[in-house]
């Protein structure tokens, strides 16, 4: 996992125009589809489960959204966490697209650290809930090496930034449920320092649909964790 400076105020800006440019762009951002961790009963994070059968067959779905909402002769951009279950899943939707993805680790889900791969149950035993006030940020979980929620914030922010730096008008971002919040809550314009209580609960295989228009350059969130697409019966 790379190491993320943890910096005191002020903290980054949130990549609005000022700070990545005003363009009409349309930005998906994918959370992977079933994972073998989620039928085993582990903890995610960081650890690199890889896609169930079942998983893969959700992957194709979400490609084939993707690449009936996307026109044609778009060119567009495509990144991913770089562990194996989402990479698998950007690889599908890649070669419906035509594009190959770009990996890049700050999109990973946050570390449960020495949880992470064991059973659900060991983490559940030491889990330490966030207060309802306070500094939620910071918060320590209880668990050895495990990331606070300022630690995903800041490296999701760093990554939403690079991405909305390049010109172009449709992109694609694979990742996961929790650090999916961080990448709309930049969107938005959400400062880091009020991303404490921010969630945005979507679920595996969806897809969230974000919109900067032309003219206003007001940023829409469109729609938040679609799966209609995994509707076996589609």
């Amino acid at each position: 996992m790379p190491e993320v400076d943890t910096p005191q105020m002020p903290f980054p800006p949130p990549p609005l125009p000022d700070v990545v440019g005003a363009r009409e762009r349309t930005v998906h951002v994918v959370t992977h589809p079933e994972a073998t961790h989620h039928v085993e009963g582990l903890v995610g994070g960081v650890h690199d489960s890889d896609l169930t059968a079942a998983g893969v067959r959700q992957a194709l779905r979400l490609a084939a959204a993707l690449r009936a909402r996307l026109p044609r002769d778009a060119a567009v951009d495509l990144v991913t966490s770089d562990l194996l279950r989402t990479r698998r899943t950007a690889t599908a939707i890649g070669e419906a697209l035509g594009v190959a993805p770009r990996l890049d680790a700050r999109l990973r889900e946050s570390s449960y650290g020495e949880a992470g791969g064991r059973p659900q149950e060991w983490l559940d035993a030491r889990f330490v809930p966030p207060p309802a006030v306070g500094d939620r940020l910071r918060h320590d979980l209880g668990v050895a090496g495990a990331e606070t929620r300022l630690d995903v914030a800041l490296r999701v922010y760093a990554a939403t930034t690079d991405l909305l730096h390049h010109d172009i008008d449709h992109q694609v971002v694979v990742t996961h449920g929790f650090a999916a919040t961080f990448v709309v809550a930049a969107w938005i314009g959400m400062p880091v320092e009020a991303a404490g209580h921010v969630t945005f609960p979507v679920p595996s295989g969806s897809i969230t649909t974000l919109r900067e228009d032309g003219f206003f350059h007001n940023r829409g969130v469109l729609s938040v964790g679609d799966v209609a697409h995994l509707d076996e019966g589609r």
